[in-house]
């Protein structure tokens, strides 16, 4: 689900029931979650994009392959899954609470030409059942990787893979971090865990 780190801001904002949500070119506005979300779910981090080279840098730490069936947890507008059908073959699921980014995404997938590849979920991520995926992607905000931990570790089999794009999992060490810079200089953090069977809190 596509998203940067939250800055004093984006918690106010998200406090007030607010969702911030970023259009190209332009400064944030914000909606009112009850227009943008499935009825009854709560939103796990706020929308921003995450950059085509980032998103890139993820499949790769994953080691992404054709065989690979990837969930995106706050799919945004879907270049994730997306990407990961067209440049490697794998298979590709999307999720979001919103239905503007849902439809967006589908959208999206149709002008690729992966639209077989890939599915989209109107869906909260809290209730995803991710266990046909091999590998996990998320954006989201350390304490909704906490929310979503056990969950992940008890539906993925053994050896299933999950990035985060700049938060981590609380006292789960990661396997690798990886830290760099993007095109535009900023610094970036993803996190690879390997599942190994164990359910963790």
């Amino acid at each position: 689900m596509p998203h940067r780190p939250v800055t004093p801001l984006l918690v106010l904002a998200l406090s007030l029931g607010f969702v911030p949500t970023l259009d190209r070119g332009r400064l944030p506005f914000a909606a009112p979650v009850a227009a943008q979300q499935v009825s009854g779910a709560q939103s796990l981090a706020p929308y921003v994009p995450t950059p085509q080279d980032v998103v890139d840098r993820m499949l790769a730490l994953a080691g992404v392959s054709g065989a690979d069936v990837v969930y995106d947890l706050g799919c945004g507008d879907g270049r994730l899954v997306i990407t990961a059908a067209k440049r490697y073959g794998a298979r590709g699921v999307g999720v979001d609470i919103d239905p503007e980014r849902i439809a967006e995404s589908e959208a999206n997938a149709k002008r690729a030409g992966v639209e077989k590849f890939v599915t989209f979920k109107l869906q909260d991520a809290m209730s995803v059942d991710v266990s046909p995926a091999t590998v996990v992607t998320l954006y989201l905000l350390s304490s909704s990787n906490l929310k979503l931990r056990p969950l992940l570790t008890k539906q993925l089999r053994p050896g299933s893979r999950i990035v985060s794009h700049a938060f981590s999992m609380g006292d789960w060490q990661a396997e690798k971090v990886d830290t760099f810079q993007d095109a535009n200089g900023s610094t970036r953090t993803l996190y690879l865990w390997r599942t190994d069977g164990k359910v963790r809190p």
